[in-house]
């Protein structure tokens, strides 16, 4: 069944990873996370490291190493979790490539940029914190 809004498994193994660090107060290694989630540790490395270069999470070498987070779980909100693994949102302006358009106004313009931008405030309002 199709959805509107939909992360991808990557979105879901970065903040599934942040809550549990989160909670746990301690490093831990993408073996453990990749445990925890469901997921590989090849694919929890991948996206850790992006999270890693955006200064969302640390990690550390050697057998006591692992990934913690850099910021109190209040202060990293949702979107900046999307944003670090997915890139930057497009807002798809629309081109009016269609001569034969029947209607005056853009449906991309209006309900899917209005639902993007709904999104991203939501996502903005919402923090690590509020899912542990």
């Amino acid at each position: 069944m199709p959805k509107v809004i939909n992360f991808s498994n990557a979105m879901t193994i970065g903040m599934h990873s942040l809550i549990i660090l989160a909670r746990e107060k301690k490093p831990l290694n993408a073996i453990q996370l990749a445990d925890r989630i469901g997921s590989t540790k090849f694919h929890v490395a991948k996206v850790l490291q992006r999270l890693v270069k955006d200064r969302l999470l640390s990690s550390m070498r050697g057998p006591t190493g692992g990934f913690s987070l850099l910021k109190d779980p209040s202060e990293i909100t949702v979107f900046d979790i999307y944003s670090s693994i997915e890139g930057e949102i497009d807002y798809d302006e629309c081109t009016h490539t269609n001569p034969v358009t029947p209607i005056d106004k853009c449906i991309r313009e209006t309900i899917v940029k209005k639902m993007t931008h709904d999104f991203v405030n939501y996502m903005k309002d919402h923090t690590v914190a509020d899912y542990m």
